[in-house]
């Protein structure tokens, strides 16, 4: 049986001036060029395939599929069933969303009154059509069935059409880049579709609490404004940032702890603030309580120099360089929240770019490279999740890091950081 045009044939598209998305695209393209339909399923049942859901469903069943099928003149009766590998999905619409499933579901689901053909990337010079029914869809079903489960898990993915590579918005893009390395997801996707629209609002309910629009506007802008990590981590650091630059450098790690109890101990003896509305005055606070401050963050301090030297062993720190902030960890989150809003469709294209773009220039005021933002985004990452432990938290990203210090396709590579 021929899963290329379908019966009657037509003419491929001309390959010479195409350029595959992905690598997913490149194989399939390859394939289909050498009529080796072997290599062509077992590239498409290691891929995500998305096809069109209705939305209302969708957002009323959310574990539900309620599939959308096209048309397509070529084929007797018009009815089909479309499906995109990853770089071929259109860009994000309001109110047209997609799904995904693996190869071997779509001969699962098939019902007779469904389309008699599923096409692949429709119109592409990697299109197939498959018969949809039994008994012609076991043919291809079977290398879904035989596909071994997929690791999409740290690996540097780029869209080579599709998505900026350089300037502005590709910076931003970048920021969040540690993440998409450790997801399988391409960095410089701005028009994201993410794990589909049913995955992107499951990420933001179940990791945000997020199911608004006014939800995701407000993390949004915390993100952005870096307001979204402990105040206590910022005292922190920021102190250590002043007594560097008031005696020249290096911050032994005792001094440091005695001086932020002395500004604590200084801050909590009570004061008076003349403002607008007259002299108010501030009572000291109770001695326990400073105490407990003090010690709260002198045990800090001690997480974070524990931190930095584990960093500067893994190669992630140079020397006695150490991290000067942890707005990173809020900005490398905007870059992605931002995304994650455009696929569960709380915001629009035009406004995730401008949030993307506002990542790019906040993160080159607070650091002078991608070494120090990395290193920034680590720490913060930990300081909320690992709890010293050095986990999958802490490991995961020191991996994402190398891979985007030294992939030669790596935008830490390519894009100047200011």
């Amino acid at each position: 049986m021929t899963f290329g045009p379908p019966p009657g044939g037509f003419p491929p598209p001309p390959p010479t001036a195409w350029t595959p998305p992905s690598e997913v695209e490149q194989a399939l393209f390859e394939a289909k060029s050498r009529e080796d339909w072997a290599a062509y399923f077992g590239a498409l049942a290691q891929s995500r395939l998305f096809f069109e859901i209705q939305k209302d469903k969708a957002d009323a069943s959310p574990s539900a599929t309620y599939a959308v099928f096209g048309y397509d003149p070529r084929v007797a009766g018009g009815r089909i069933w479309a499906v995109y590998t990853e770089g071929m999905l259109p860009a994000p619409e309001p109110h047209r969303v997609f799904g995904w499933n693996y190869l071997a579901w779509f001969a699962k689901v098939w019902q007779p009154t469904d389309p008699p053909l599923i096409v692949v990337n429709p119109g592409s010079p990697c299109e197939a059509f498959l018969p949809s029914a039994p008994p012609h869809s076991a043919t291809w079903a079977r290398y879904g069935e035989q596909a071994p489960p997929q690791n999409r898990s740290m690996r540097l993915r780029t869209l080579r059409v599709g998505g900026p590579l350089h300037g502005p918005v590709a910076r931003g893009l970048a920021c969040g880049a540690l993440l998409c390395v450790n997801n399988g997801s391409f960095w410089n996707a701005m028009a994201w579709h993410g794990t589909g629209y049913p995955g992107e609002r499951k990420r933001l309910r179940e990791w945000w609490g997020i199911t608004t629009r006014e939800e995701w506007q407000y993390y949004l802008r915390d993100l952005l404004a870096c307001e979204q990590h402990s105040s206590v981590w910022d005292f922190a650091l920021g102190l250590r940032r002043t007594i560097a630059r008031d005696f020249g450098g290096h911050v032994d790690a005792g001094y440091w702890r005695q001086a932020a109890a002395d500004v604590i101990r200084a801050r909590s003896e009570g004061s008076v603030v003349v403002g607008e509305d007259g002299v108010t005055k501030i009572e000291p606070r109770p001695r326990s309580e400073v105490e407990a401050h003090v010690e709260g963050v002198q045990r800090l301090i001690g997480r974070i120099t524990r931190y930095e030297a584990r960093m500067r062993a893994d190669g992630v720190l140079d020397g006695n360089r150490y991290v000067s902030s942890v707005d990173a960890w809020d900005l490398g989150r905007a870059s992605k929240m931002a995304r994650w809003g455009l696929g569960a469709r709380l915001g629009t294209l035009q406004e995730a770019e401008a949030a993307v773009l506002q990542a790019g220039r906040a993160a080159a005021l607070s650091y002078k490279s991608w070494q120090d933002f990395s290193a920034g985004y680590i720490l913060g990452r930990c300081l909320h999740f690992d709890d010293e432990e050095f986990g999958d938290w802490y490991q995961d990203m020191v991996k994402a890091h190398h891979i985007l210090v030294s992939d030669p396709g790596s935008p830490w590579l390519a894009i100047p950081f200011r």
